[in-house]
């Protein structure tokens, strides 16, 4: 019996074939030349681990290099199999017009080489050019459909996603358990329940059940419409869990609230990472707990976990929203350490850390340091930390500044401009704001902002023109309009148009103590108690509570929480706890550690 043969390469491609498979591209591709020069050709199917190698590491001067030497010796135009490799390393690397042309210079395409260019266009977000692609095809298959569903998810085009999985289902084609993935990312983005459950229905009868990535989707959907018995239920009878669906069914619960839930379910969790690790915490700033998060924060950096951008903002949440800016500082300071580049969402988050731990001067120090302000959000945020801080004269001039550097406002950064003339009585430079929000970027005012121009003209006494907006409205007042309309009469004291607002609002919301208490502040600042109490009354008979309330302060590195239950009609000098009482008896105070 003849020993078996193996293929031998001479020694300079040898060498390729070990860098290449040890991974060490930059040195592969600079051994090609040299090949070149000698006259050695490769097969298709080293070239094709270099082309993909170049894909994953996303580099585009090194997958040039490698289609260039295909030139040199004598393949200007590729094979499909090579050709399908550099369109795809064209596309991952973000140049649709090479992988286009390498797609057009084909002398045979077959379908891989259409389903190719075609997610090449998905991936890039280019659903115009996929549709025209996917117009032309030939031939399709689920694969080109699939995509075509995923490219309109991925753009916003829910309509045109749920229409063309209905086509898809009704045809011959055939699908797969990833015909369900478009349409149940739709329904997770559009809250659809009745949209969820059908489709819960035909993956069950289709047996794509065991798919964990499907039914982590549809325990994301129940868990967002608020249906977490349905999630539960459903995670239950899952045979195979993994970390997304452990970790969806935790920041299920975190969102509904119920936190206990989420920590016994992130406890239970046989592996987690970071994503989990964010949930949970998340989940903690969002309820409100912004110290349990501290705390859960170190102890996932004692652990070795490594935070992610979203936990370093989670965190930076939890510190705004108790003032810690001592613990602002240090994360920040942990992420400048560890060499982390802040994404638009962690750099918003730390401007808006630093202007509600009063420290505006910060604030702006990030905002000047960011090389990149082509976002909305980045300037969005410093103006409302203007707004907070009563600078609404740099707020409107940080907004001429944005418009100049070519960013398009939308109605959060009128939102803000809004709240920021309010503050600063700059009536006339909000109503001018106000007027350009539809004339000049077509942005239609909604409530929000009828309700900061109502405040901005109440505050300045102009109940008139306050009159006048609330009749030019083009739908009915929230609860947001009428809140701002009573907070302005209290201060002129305006018992007549407040308790006309005060009326509408106790329609509006019977079982909220807003404007129960708004209503009866009025009549306190007015010196008429009797009529006070009886608002104070009617909450009893309503059995109309008022929020707990709660007081901190940090003391040696230690967060001091003082628990308040709601007041009495009338409580005594005694039973009132004033901040020096707090500051000198700390009986009443629950220390966590920080």
């Amino acid at each position: 019996m003849k020993p078996k043969r193996f293929r031998r390469y001479p020694c300079a491609v040898q060498n390729l074939v070990d860098l290449t498979s040890r991974g060490q591209l930059r040195e592969a591709v600079d051994a090609l030349p040299l090949l070149s020069r000698n006259g050695f050709l490769l097969n298709s199917d080293l070239i094709a681990s270099l082309i993909h190698q170049c894909a994953g590491a996303k580099s585009i001067k090194f997958g040039k290099s490698v289609h260039l030497h295909l030139k040199l010796t004598g393949s200007k135009r590729p094979n499909a199999f090579l050709s399908n490799h550099l369109i795809n390393m064209y596309a991952k690397c973000g140049d649709h017009v090479k992988a286009r042309d390498v797609f057009d210079k084909m002398t045979a395409r077959n379908l891989y080489s259409w389903n190719n260019m075609l997610s090449g266009y998905a991936k890039l977000g280019m659903v115009k050019a996929a549709k025209r692609l996917f117009d032309k095809m030939p031939e399709r298959d689920f694969v080109s459909w699939n995509t075509m569903v995923m490219a309109y998810v991925q753009s916003g085009w829910f309509d045109e996603a749920l229409r063309l999985h209905t086509e898809l289902r009704r045809s011959n084609i055939g699908f797969n358990e990833y015909s369900f993935a478009g349409v149940l990312t739709v329904c997770v983005k559009l809250r659809d329940l009745w949209l969820a459950k059908q489709l819960h229905c035909q993956v069950f009868l289709l047996g794509f059940l065991s798919n964990v990535v499907l039914s982590s989707s549809i325990i994301d959907v129940y868990a967002k419409c608020g249906e977490l018995v349905d999630a539960r239920r459903l995670f239950d009878q899952m045979s195979e869990r993994d970390v997304l669906a452990w970790t969806t069914l935790v920041s299920g619960y975190a969102k509904g609230g119920d936190m206990k839930s989420a920590q016994e379910m992130f406890d239970t969790m046989p592996e987690k990472n970071s994503v989990s690790w964010t949930a949970l915490i998340a989940g903690y700033v969002q309820n409100g707990m912004g110290h349990r998060s501290l705390k859960l924060f170190s102890k996932m950096v004692m652990l070795n976990i490594e935070p992610d951008q979203y936990t370093f903002s989670s965190c930076l949440f939890a510190c705004a929203s108790i003032i810690s800016h001592d613990h602002g500082k240090q994360i920040h300071s942990r992420m400048v350490t560890a060499g982390i580049r802040p994404n638009v969402v962690v750099l918003s988050s730390l401007i808006d850390m630093y202007s509600k731990c009063g420290s505006l001067k910060s604030s702006i120090r990030v905002f000047n340091a960011t090389n990149n302000k082509q976002n909305v959000v980045l300037w969005n945020t410093i103006i409302s930390a203007l707004a907070h801080h009563g600078c609404g004269k740099q707020a409107v001039k940080t907004f001429a500044d944005m418009v100049r550097s070519g960013v398009k406002p939308d109605d959060v950064t009128f939102l803000a401009l809004l709240n920021a003339c309010s503050h600063s009585g700059l009536v006339q430079e909000g109503i001018y704001l106000f007027e350009s929000m539809n004339q000049d970027y077509s942005i239609a005012p909604d409530q929000g902002h009828y309700a900061c121009l109502i405040d901005l003209l109440g505050r300045s006494g102009c109940f008139d023109e306050v009159m006048n907006q609330l009749k030019k409205m083009p739908f009915e007042p929230d609860e947001r309009v009428w809140n701002a309309l009573v907070g302005v009469c209290k201060i002129h004291g305006n018992i007549e148009l407040g308790r006309i607002a005060a009326r509408h609002l106790v329609e509006l919301e019977p079982h909220a103590p807003a404007a129960y208490i708004l209503l009866s502040g009025i009549y306190a600042a007015l010196g008429r108690w009797e009529s006070a109490q009886e608002v104070r009354q009617l909450m009893n008979t309503r059995s109309v509570g008022k929020d707990n309330a709660l007081s901190w302060l940090e003391i040696d590195r230690k967060l001091r929480l003082d628990f308040k239950k709601p007041s009495k009609l009338h409580r005594t000098e005694e039973e009132t706890t004033s901040v020096l009482e707090l500051l000198t008896d700390g009986s009443s105070l629950c220390n966590v550690e920080r």
